[in-house]
């Protein structure tokens, strides 16, 4: 694409984002209004990093939660995936649909597929695919009352929403370096975050261990630091390096380069060639290691929606593992009482800096928080320009309950005042789960009394449900009436897996976390 043609893509963008406040006022709070969301879960995100996560083209699946928007009578959805999604895990979501009889759902619910299981970004084989974008044309119907939602926003899906003719409920492409690594430390240095010390727009190796250096010779006792690819994707991108052994002075340099290629990574196979590659290709930031006999990685959520006002959505304590601590594997919400509304107020800074440069649609704000004295510390670290590993458990909740989220106490309450809390992850893993197929699941879910019951609006989903029988992979959201009930009822769930596929103790299990 030239310049000229991405200049006419740009400014057809802008027109079509220009209909969504009126969208926004007219249609969305009006459960009984005639509208289409196309729902395009494509990952696109660098394609080396994505594959270092086991199943990651099942993650489109986590945005089924949206499936839940059929609960408003004249609302159709149109899915695409890359892969045919079983019936079976289709059927399980439509279910959870309170008060709509799942046929009434069904018939408004339209599945495409590429039929494509690469490593290409979805949003890439659809574009490639000129009879399915057809197809999806087709089922638009009125573009006037349509709209796309996406897992991340990219120009790919820029280019299927100006081919489409519809606007997309979600970040211009064009502001992705405020979500980068480097631009999220420019956001938070001047919205007047507190940050961890470090650099950011390393482009090569040797800025990196200039970056090193100095972080070391600012803080002589520092133990370790972090870099991180710009466009890292669930701290896949993330590495560990380890001052153990750094020497005082001037060789500290020398040093620091020749350790370099021995640094840590998240990533499993990642090595260090193609690392450094990585970093000339997207740029890097160093930072220091967080260090705290009590340390917590909470998020906060925001959504700026079409009128350009800045709602607060939720907040978590990530659930982290790998590497260093380094890789998501799930959430826990609400974030503890003695910092959630701090780490709300604390995001909410950025949050509004974001929203005043144009961002739209839904994003999360990381923090690193350590515990000094009886208050605590809040350092920002990351600014996510899309849906996450939080986005989905939460619109579950949300959807499952009829619920809301009270911004003033940082809770969520079902009707009648109940508090609901949840547990969710995307990484339960065994090879010895390999083999279950849906079907098996759900029955495993009934027989043990565990699934969702909208009655008590308490138990568990699944998602991921895809992954399963091929990667021994799912995920899961635990809701219970506290954020204690939430837990239990996850580690109830890890259990009865184990037993009904013959796992004799927690100690025996590979690789579940």
């Amino acid at each position: 694409m030239d310049y000229s043609d991405l200049d006419r893509e740009r400014a057809g963008f802008a027109v079509l984002q220009a209909r969504l406040p009126a969208m926004f006022r007219q249609v969305f709070p009006d459960r009984m209004a005639p509208r289409t969301v196309l729902i395009i879960p494509s990952l696109s995100v660098d394609a080396d990093v994505l594959s270092k996560v086991s199943g990651a083209h099942h993650y489109e699946e986590r945005m089924f939660c949206l499936l839940l928007l059929l609960r408003y009578p004249a609302t159709r959805v149109i899915y695409v995936t890359s892969e045919h999604v079983s019936e079976a895990i289709v059927d399980y979501f439509l279910h959870l649909l309170p008060g709509v009889p799942p046929r009434h759902a069904r018939s408004r619910l339209t599945l495409l597929a590429c039929h494509d299981g690469s490593s290409a970004p979805l949003t890439r084989k659809i574009l490639d695919r000129p009879r399915l974008l057809a197809r999806i044309a087709e089922a638009l119907g009125d573009t006037s009352r349509a709209h796309m939602s996406c897992f991340n926003v990219s120009p790919l899906e820029r280019e299927l929403a100006v081919k489409l003719g519809i606007p997309i409920y979600g970040c211009d492409p064009d502001l992705l370096p405020l979500g980068t690594k480097s631009g999220s430390r420019e956001v938070f240095r001047e919205a007047g975050l507190l940050m961890p010390d470090g650099a950011e727009n390393l482009r090569d190796a040797a800025d990196v261990a200039e970056a090193l250096a100095g972080l070391k010779r600012r803080n002589p006792a520092l133990k370790g630091a972090v870099v991180k690819l710009n466009e890292g994707f669930s701290g896949e991108g993330n590495a560990l390096f380890d001052f153990g052994e750094a020497p005082p002075g001037r060789t500290l340099d020398g040093w620091v380069r020749d350790r370099l290629p021995h640094i840590t990574f998240a990533a499993k196979d990642m090595g260090w060639d193609a690392y450094a590659a990585k970093i000339a290709a997207m740029g890097a930031v160093a930072e220091a290691f967080v260090d705290g006999a009590v340390k917590r990685s909470p998020s906060a959520q925001y959504r700026v929606n079409p009128l350009g006002e800045v709602e607060p959505i939720s907040t978590h304590d990530q659930v982290l593992g790998g590497e260093g601590g380094q890789v998501f594997l799930g959430c826990q919400f609400p974030a503890d009482d003695n910092y959630r509304l701090e780490i709300q107020a604390e995001g909410a800074k950025a949050a509004e800096l974001l929203a005043k440069r144009g961002v739209l649609g839904r994003f999360g704000i990381d923090f690193i928080s350590v515990r000094d004295g009886d208050a605590w510390r809040h350092y920002a670290i990351e600014v996510n320009l899309r849906k996450g590993g939080t986005t989905h458990p939460f619109i579950m909740l949300q959807f499952l309950t009829d619920g809301s989220y009270d911004r003033d106490t940082g809770l969520f309450f079902a009707p009648g005042g109940r508090p609901r809390h949840y547990y969710a992850s995307d990484n339960i893993v065994s090879d010895r789960y390999r083999g279950l197929t849906p079907h098996d699941l759900i029955d495993i879910a009934v027989n043990h009394d565990i699934h969702f019951h909208q009655a008590t609006q308490q138990g568990v989903v699944f998602h991921l449900i895809g992954a399963l029988s091929q990667f021994g992979k799912l995920g899961a959201v635990c809701v219970g009436a506290s954020r204690e009930e939430a837990k239990r009822l996850y580690h109830e769930t890890i259990a009865i897996l184990d037993r009904e596929t013959g796992l004799a103790s927690a100690a025996s299990r590979n690789n579940v976390h």
